[in-house]
């Protein structure tokens, strides 16, 4: 008996593992922006199943409560017989089985929430992230799965799953798979390439300014550069995928493709198109940083909770930090362009004064409840931007120190050799490969300028590599509030008080709407209204807060019409100019030049 018990078990447990779970999703009011779903899970002997929805999408590390667009959820067994069901938390359908049963599950999504890249149904297009549309249960999750979709006649299906037997049909290996392999579908453009033997597909959705000659182009130089980094590529086909709209922008790494969204109207001119194309690149990097090695807080996602992890910086900020310079060596961005890129970067960095307060460690743990706005800029930083720049230290470092020989690449190529999914790599995991390649133990880096608030000497670092931080020629010093103000009408309103400023001890804060300085009006430009007095004079400023009116007295402070940019130093060494052509793989300025 023990024995017809054991096989038994066997057998169901056979039956699961190679079992489909099959989803369908059906475009029934695409006006409306909704759709219905329909999900199809194995046999299963459990007393109960929960199926859930995420509560957040991978690539975005913060809770977005997913499951507030379904309603008329209703299951049922194989033989059509309703099961009663109780939600149980906020992404969560408990089903009760009093038998073994197949379990189809059916709800209604709304789906109108481009911007967030989980789900968005129009009479245009869907466009589909399996964490806003399709429910999962953790006991079929690393079953197959295949995605059949109802759409109009008209609309094409891309996606990087593989095609299951139809233009508008999908398979993947498992639900982390489909969760990671968005689809779109509807009236798009498609074009197809292919390089190195990989095949290639950009799908465009909407109209807008965009060349569709030099995107590809461009993308063709961008995906061979993966070589640069590691030692080979994760996948055999990639999709990019192109919103052009309005009230929607920003991008989404998966394993197989991504979503890249930006106003129809902003890929014309050549700065709205490098960013563009640096976000492509920033993406497909993320096919290795992030898809293919992750840091182990992330491993393997919980879609319904927070996944914290002290090393996001490296995730999002050395993607952005890797991003500029495979631009350059690929030909599709210069030199001169990527230092203006850079500049922005480490002057923004500086008018942060949370860059003083908050470490990468720590902006990196507190990703998922980070605030916005003026606090933020205040007592915070953030993991792309502080991470690339403590990245470009890091490497410039290992660089100085190994004169050439070494890079901040060789740390991703070894994270890529040592920790592929399904692993995940630790700080202890990253200081050690720091200490492999180099002999030397950077504890002592780590704990300045990750662990602690990194005070970095640009100075002393750009001088490396045969650079300079230097104040542009006819830049003048102005009298500053230190407060940034928007024109909301007849009066300024305060938007940035930095901390510690002429404003800030002045007792000024945000949302203050600036009246008068020294009794006179203050017109639409604070600036302006600046251009009379010089650093060091004290001014009375009335404003109101609370609909009333106040007065404070401040004492004004220097700042420059002009930031500082970073250039070519004219007196760089052979040395710094080798060390820059090993940092980014071209001749340094003065030698590309002559």
């Amino acid at each position: 008996m023990k024995k017809f018990l054991a096989l038994s078990v066997l057998a169901a447990f056979s039956q699961s593992v190679w079992a489909d779970v099959n989803y369908s999703l059906a475009v029934t009011q695409p006006e409306h922006h909704l759709g219905n779903v329909s999900v199809e899970f194995p046999q299963t002997a459990q007393a109960h199943l929960d199926v859930k929805l995420p509560a957040w999408r991978t690539g975005r590390y913060e809770i977005l409560n997913l499951a507030n667009g379904v309603r008329f959820f209703e299951a049922k067994d194989e033989n059509g017989k309703a099961l009663k069901w109780e939600k149980v938390d906020a992404s969560t359908w408990r089903v009760h089985l009093n038998e073994p049963t197949e379990v189809n599950i059916d709800y209604q999504v709304y789906a109108n929430e481009l911007g967030k890249r989980a789900r968005h149904i129009d009479d245009s297009h869907a466009f589909i992230d399996a964490s806003g549309f399709f429910m999962f249960s953790e006991s079929f999750r690393q079953d197959p799965v295949t995605v059949k979709l109802d759409v109009p006649k008209a609309w094409r299906s891309v996606s990087g799953m593989d095609n299951a037997g139809s233009k508008h049909s999908f398979k993947a290996a498992n639900y982390d798979v489909l969760v990671d392999s968005p689809i779109e579908t509807g009236i798009n453009e498609l074009h197809k390439f292919k390089v190195d033997g990989r095949d290639y597909e950009l799908v465009i959705w909407g109209e807008g300014n965009y060349d569709v000659d030099l995107m590809l182009n461009d993308l063709k130089k961008l995906v061979t550069t993966g070589s640069v980094i590691w030692d080979d590529y994760p996948y055999e086909r990639y999709v990019f995928m192109v919103h052009a709209t309005s009230g929607a922008g920003g991008a989404t790494e998966h394993i197989n493709s991504t979503i890249i969204q930006r106003p129809r109207d902003r890929f014309g001119s050549r700065e709205d198109y490098l960013a563009f194309i640096s976000t492509a690149a920033h993406e497909f990097i993320h096919t290795w940083n992030v898809k293919a090695y992750r840091p182990e807080g992330l491993v393997p996602y919980d879609y319904t909770h927070m996944n914290f992890d002290k090393l996001l910086w490296i995730a999002e900020g050395s993607t952005s930090y890797f991003e500029d310079h495979l631009m350059v060596r690929a030909g599709i961005s210069t030199t001169d362009e990527f230092l203006n890129t850079l500049t922005k970067t480490v002057n923004r960095h500086l008018a942060t004064p949370g860059r003083e307060v908050q470490s990468a460690t720590e902006t990196s743990f507190d990703k998922w409840i980070n605030q916005g706005g003026d606090h933020a800029r205040n007592y915070s930083t953030n993991i792309y931007s502080e991470g690339a720049l403590i990245s470009m230290a890091l490497d410039i470092d290992l660089l100085d120190k190994s004169k050439g020989k070494q890079s901040y690449r060789d740390v991703h190529r070894a994270l890529y050799s040592q920790y592929k999914m399904p692993h995940g790599f630790s700080v202890n995991d990253v200081k050690a490969i720091l200490k492999e390649l180099t002999g030397r133990d950077y504890s002592n880096w780590w704990a300045d300028n990750v662990d602690a608030p990194a005070a970095i000497d640009f100075d002393a670092l750009f001088a490396k590599v045969g650079l300079e931080l230097v104040r542009p020629k006819g830049a003048k010093a102005v009298a500053s509030i230190d407060a940034v103000a928007k024109n909301s009408g007849e009066l300024l309103t305060l938007t940035h008080v930095r901390r510690d400023g002429a404003a800030w001890q002045a007792g000024l804060t945000t949302d203050d709407k600036i009246v008068a300085i020294n009794k006179k009006h203050v017109g639409k430009d604070l600036t302006a209204s600046l251009e009379t007095f010089k650093a060091g004079d004290k001014v009375t400023i009335d404003f109101i807060r609370r609909d009333a009116l106040q007065t404070t007295t401040l004492e004004l402070n220097e700042d420059f019409d002009k930031d500082k940019k970073l250039v070519a130093r004219k007196g760089a060494t052979t040395e710094q100019m080798a060390l820059f052509k090993a940092w980014m793989g071209v001749e340094h300025p003065n030698l590309a030049k002559k």
